[in-house]
């Protein structure tokens, strides 16, 4: 059993052009993503899949491996999904996002534990809990809630569970809240199956990819972590991501 880990890299942004080849601490982001993903114990080779081909030669001045994929995709997981087709001995595919430069290996270990054994799940994925009542209610913010055996129920952008009979202001005194993280592992024919299904009716109202696999009966097993992801999505992300480089380093 082959595990592969995926980062998919676009080089278009609305709000980052170029985002993966920005330097932080004299490195891409993309290259830090990369590094970490290799020290996952569970990973057996890490490809970054582009469709730049800026991108792809970055990647190769650092020595790491990429291809250039569909520029047409929507989505990570169809870039994730081509990937898969020419790494037919990568039975385990994990995607992670390529502008998240601290995460930490063992956050994809986590991913990658629920996809082996005897009853493996479809599809993995991570929470954190949330912290922060201003995150609670920004739709921006995607939430979980998880069956006692660790099966995703739903995802949303609302708070979710609502909390009956509670000021707004209270939620985060009287629940407890998961925030969705955005790395996913598949199963190398589930990932090849997604990514064939037409949009779901609860993915079109929320906007959320992953309702798609919830609403086709795929089950999502969600692991709970207690690191907090770091991602950059404006050039001010950049910012606050060096300053917490510098801190570390």
């Amino acid at each position: 059993m082959k595990s592969i880990a995926v980062i998919p890299a676009r080089y278009a942004s609305t709000r980052f052009p170029g985002k993966p080849l920005a330097l932080l601490g004299g490195k891409p982001v993309i290259q830090h993503v990369y590094e970490r993903a290799q020290k996952a114990r569970q990973i057996d080779e890490v490809c970054i899949a582009t469709d730049d081909e800026r991108i792809l030669e970055a990647a190769a001045r650092f020595g790491g491996k990429a291809v250039l994929t569909d520029a047409s995709h929507l989505s990570g997981t169809d870039r994730c999904a081509e990937v898969a087709l020419q790494y037919p001995e990568g039975s385990l595919i994990v995607n992670i996002q390529g502008d998240e430069p601290f995460i930490d290996p063992a956050q994809i270990d986590l991913v990658v534990a629920p996809l082996m054994g005897n009853d493996p799940a479809d599809i993995s994925t991570l929470v954190v809990r949330l912290r922060d009542a201003e995150a609670l209610h920004n739709p921006n913010v995607v939430k979980a809630v998880k069956s006692a055996t660790g099966q995703a129920l739903y995802f949303s952008r609302s708070p979710i569970p609502y909390l009956r009979g509670v000021p707004a202001e209270q939620w985060m005194e009287q629940g407890v809240f998961f925030k969705h993280l955005g790395i996913y592992g598949f199963q190398r024919s589930v990932l090849l199956e997604v990514a064939q299904l037409p949009p779901g009716h609860y993915e079109q109202m929320e906007s959320l990819e992953q309702l798609r696999w919830l609403e086709a009966g795929y089950r999502i097993h969600i692991g709970t972590t207690r690191t907090e992801t770091v991602g950059i999505d404006t050039p001010e992300d950049l910012e606050a991501a060096e300053r917490l480089w510098n801190e570390s380093n």
